[in-house]
């Protein structure tokens, strides 16, 4: 109830405002002298007329301009009311057809009226004409304009909103798949270990010289551990996806076999294996395999040629370290789509299930880093380990402007997309959104995909922006040159007046023999000085554009040109 009543206050205070300042020329006019009858009641209508429209003015944006219309037709300070609710209804949202036949009908009927029925020349025509397009069309062309702005601003933001969604969405994707790739790979380590154990059963079964109720027992054993492994089977097997390809290396391989691979293939690797390497838990191994073997996939493709050193180790603390490092390619990357970084992603995701830290980064050198830290089995139990210092990671881990404070290791947050293994790392600042694939949201895996309901609104709203500020900038312009060129032709039809005419023409001369006088004369200004002793003064102009304004001044008396002048008021 206090939310709504401070939104209807501040809409009320916001519209009394409004009425004030259109208002307050209106009275000023009326108040200041001189005084015209019935003032006091002129006074009241013109306020009460304005008040109305203001009021109805949120519902229905065009009721104010019509009444604004209405109120110029007797008051003249009525334009800047015009001005002011043109403008809003622009910004509101009133139809464009119906605004533009709203002007169009107001047009038309004022040229009837002043040329046709009222006869004030094409001078006061002009002049209304060009109120009516600064005070009405432009100002609504302008807040046409301003709505336009907001709806795209508002649309970006909803784009951005979108965009920031799909790419949690995306990143939390990776981490699942990482996840369900994890448990297929115990699902090979545990089938194997369950295949052993039913294989000893079975043995254990066969003895001959076995009790029979503890042969009866192993062939239950067996029995439920074949039974464990098909079960074991059947779940994993759920995760995993129909185009997913077939594991590249042998289950079981270790790093030492990874390396070899690698030095078959060409590259220049080497491996410096601490005894602490071997025995590691089944996870940890997982995951330091996985480390190795991504980071030299990785230095083969983006930085090839380039020397690679592969460290298993221990540190102080007693975790095991896996680093790979790369020094400066002096290749080119081999050819190939534009890495997105959900590999490293997925391998940060990796470590930190089996506990430990990964850190990746640009080298001092030029080079590529990757580094994972893992803690061990403690001896003072079973399903306890050695907490993990997070150290932040030596140079080769990142650059300076991107190392963490002291005690935090860096970690790649998950819009990061770097270059990986090339040297050249580009971090976006914090927040970012990658740049969507045509038509849709990001597409952390390089594919195509449907364009969503916020990126064709943020489109819809660029190109109405776009087309409301060319209708803004050319409209007026367009009919302004329109008017002056309907203009201009009516009014300096045969009522030019050549400056060498005016300067042949002599006082005292007839009125008959005056070579070069036009046939007609332009409309008088509204401030002409009238004639002394009866003489009759008539206007020409000299052809100036747009205005065709009055430039010669002629006076006769008795059918003699008794005085000439030039007219530049």
């Amino acid at each position: 109830m206090r939310g709504w009543w401070r939104r209807w206050s501040g809409r009320e205070s916001s519209d009394l405002l409004l009425w004030a300042v259109v208002a307050a020329p209106v009275g000023y006019a009326r108040l200041t002298p001189p005084y015209e009858p019935y003032v006091g009641v002129l006074l009241a209508g013109s306020l009460l007329l304005l008040a109305v429209a203001v009021a109805v003015g949120r519902r229905a944006p065009l009721a104010p301009v019509v009444l604004a219309l209405a109120g110029s037709a007797f008051d003249g300070n009525f334009v800047f009311a015009l001005l002011a609710f043109s403008y809003l209804a622009g910004r509101r949202g009133a139809r464009t057809g119906r605004v533009v036949g709203l002007f169009a009908a107001v047009a038309v009927a004022g040229t009837v009226l002043h040329l046709g029925l009222l006869g004030t020349g094409m001078a006061t025509w002009f002049l209304l004409s060009c109120v009516l397009l600064g005070a009405g069309v432009f100002p609504w062309l302008v807040g046409d304009y301003r709505r336009q702005r907001h709806a795209l601003v508002v649309a970006g933001w909803e784009h951005a909103e979108a965009l920031e969604r799909e790419q949690r969405g995306a990143a939390e994707r990776v981490r699942l798949r990482e996840r369900a790739r994890i448990a297929r790979d115990m699902h090979d380590t545990l089938g194997h270990e369950l295949s052993l154990v039913a294989l000893r059963a079975a043995a254990l079964e066969l003895a001959d010289d076995l009790d029979p109720r503890h042969r009866a027992a192993a062939g239950e054993l067996r029995a439920s551990v074949a039974g464990a492994t098909e079960r074991l089977h059947e779940i994993i097997g759920v995760l995993r996806e129909p185009a997913e390809p077939a594991a590249t290396g042998p289950a079981g391989a270790s790093v030492a076999d990874l390396v070899d691979g690698a030095r078959e293939a060409g590259m220049a690797v080497t491996l410096r294996l601490a005894p602490e390497a071997a025995g590691l838990p089944a996870m940890v191994g997982h995951a330091a395999h996985r480390v190795v073997r991504e980071a030299l996939t990785n230095a083969a493709r983006y930085a090839p040629s380039a020397p690679v050193t592969v460290v298993v180790e221990a540190d102080a603390a007693g975790a095991v370290v896996v680093r790979v490092s790369n020094d400066a390619p002096p290749d080119e990357p081999l050819p190939g789509p534009r890495s997105h970084g959900s590999g490293l992603l997925a391998l940060a995701e990796r470590v930190r299930l089996a506990g430990g830290v990964l850190d990746a980064g640009p080298a001092a050198d030029g080079g590529f880093a990757v580094r994972a830290r893992f803690p061990v089995p403690d001896p003072a139990g079973p399903g306890h380990a050695r907490a993990v210092d997070h150290a932040p990671a030596g140079p080769a881990t990142a650059p300076p402007s991107h190392r963490p404070a002291p005690g935090r290791a860096w970690r790649p947050w998950s819009g990061h997309v770097p270059h990986p293994w090339s040297g050249r790392a580009w971090r976006p600042w914090p927040g970012h959104v990658p740049r969507p694939w045509p038509g849709g949201g990001p597409d952390p895996e390089g594919g195509q995909g449907p364009p969503s309901v916020a990126g064709q609104r943020l489109r819809d709203a660029r190109r109405g922006v776009r087309r409301s500020l060319l209708v803004a900038l050319a409209a007026p312009a367009a009919a302004a040159s329109a008017l002056a060129l309907v203009y201009y032709p009516v009014a300096t039809a045969g009522a030019v007046l050549d400056r060498a005419s005016y300067e042949r023409m002599r006082p005292g001369t007839p009125r008959p023999e005056l070579a070069g006088l036009p046939r007609r004369q332009v409309e008088p200004p509204p401030d002409a000085p009238g004639a002394a002793g009866g003489a009759r003064c008539e206007y020409y102009t000299d052809g100036n554009f747009p205005l065709a304004r009055p430039a010669w001044r002629l006076c006769f008396a008795d059918g003699r040109l008794i005085s000439k002048e030039r007219y530049d008021r």
